[in-house]
């Protein structure tokens, strides 16, 4: 794809960035992200991002994942998390075999997934797939998802096996979301539970194993010949939690900005009318976070340019690369969180208020940050 045609998308995302901003108060209220932000999001392209081009995707890398997400969290950290999902699951269902993608995509192109990755629930084989029944925990955006991706245990292939970890896929209309999403941080995701009380039938097609998904060669490799696709999952999957943090706390850093430079100090005691950017610990705060963003920035985009080179390459993603990007992936989130706190701490009074953007950013980096 196009250079251009990214820049497209980006811009399309920068115009919604003032509806989104003015939308987060009222989105952690509802816990979720609106259906019309979501109608929105999706009427710019968005969620096409990295969508196998046979399904009217973009097909674009990690790298540009990437920037999308900074740009959207930079507005809303939950909605940032939401829509870096419901990117980063078009991929993901492109590793699916091909008769699974058309499921998905038959009825519109525009269908999203939510999914939960700890493996959980019963299952057992039947002829042809699996029988699955269970809950599941945190399926951020699951309100707005067509179709839900879970964790399973499925039973070992030949007698005396261990058990194959992976991934079972089915429409949302199957399961119903128990109400469950109370959070202090990333509180407007929606990442409640899914519950499948009566059993129901997952076929062949649309199970993906862990091993799959961490082979470079899944399914969806066969017919969606992209680089992209080639990727293991875990190399650069977990971007997807870690940098709509980083998007959140660069938006944090430029409303602390835009407030020091136009804010005078009220000195209830003594040492009233200074201007709060002339402190030397404020312009330090922000020097500071500025500096752990920037490492951020770099740390994440270097492992997801290299390992996308690789791929095109046709090279193998080796193991020390896969754990130096999950290193970097909990570094990135780490420094994303040190960074909001900075500014947080340098708001004063008026940071503590709700309508506060910089306070949402910091709950928000922090819950980012405590993800396993």
């Amino acid at each position: 794809p196009s250079r251009g045609a990214c820049a497209e998308r980006r811009a399309r995302a920068e115009a919604l960035l003032p509806e989104i901003r003015a939308r987060a108060p009222q989105t952690e209220r509802d816990r979720r992200v609106s259906a019309e932000m979501t109608a929105a999001i999706r009427e710019a392209g968005i969620y096409k991002l990295m969508q196998p081009a046979r399904f009217g995707g973009y097909e674009y890398g990690f790298s540009e994942f990437i920037e999308m997400n900074r740009t959207v969290g930079r507005a809303c950290g939950s909605t940032g998390w939401c829509t870096a999902l419901g990117i980063i699951h078009q991929w993901f269902v492109g590793l699916f075999p091909l008769e699974a993608q058309e499921e998905v995509w038959a009825r519109s192109v525009d269908e999203i997934t939510a999914v939960s990755y700890a493996p959980a629930g019963k299952v057992r084989a039947v002829p042809g797939g699996w029988m699955i029944s269970g809950k599941w925990s945190w399926l951020s955006n699951c309100d707005n998802s067509q179709w839900y991706m879970v964790g399973c245990l499925f039973p070992p292939e030949t007698d005396g096996g261990k058990p194959v970890p992976g991934f079972a896929l089915f429409p949302a209309s199957q399961a119903r979301i128990v109400d469950d999403w109370y959070a202090t941080g990333l509180a407007g995701t929606g990442s409640k539970s899914i519950e499948v009380a009566e059993e129901i039938f997952v076929p062949q097609h649309r199970r993906l194993t862990f091993a799959e998904a961490s082979s470079g060669a899944a399914p969806g490799t066969a017919v969606n010949p992209s680089h992209v696709y080639r990727i293991p999952f875990l190399a650069c999957v977990p971007l997807c939690l870690a940098t709509p943090g980083l998007g959140a706390a660069e938006g944090a850093l430029e409303d602390f900005i835009d407030m020091a430079s136009g804010r005078t100090t009220r000195g209830a005691i003594a040492g009233g009318g200074n201007r709060m950017a002339d402190f030397a610990q404020v312009q330090a705060r922000i020097g500071d976070a500025a500096a752990a963003l920037d490492a951020a920035h770099l740390l994440v985009s270097r492992d997801a340019r290299e390992a996308e080179e690789r791929a095109a390459r046709g090279e193998t993603i080796d193991v020390p690369m896969r754990i130096r990007n999950r290193r970097d992936h909990a570094y990135c989130a780490k420094l994303a969180a040190q960074a909001a706190a900075a500014v947080f701490e340098a708001t004063g009074g008026a940071g503590l208020m709700l309508d506060s953007p910089i306070q949402r950013a910091w709950r928000d980096t922090h819950a980012i940050a405590r993800h396993i």
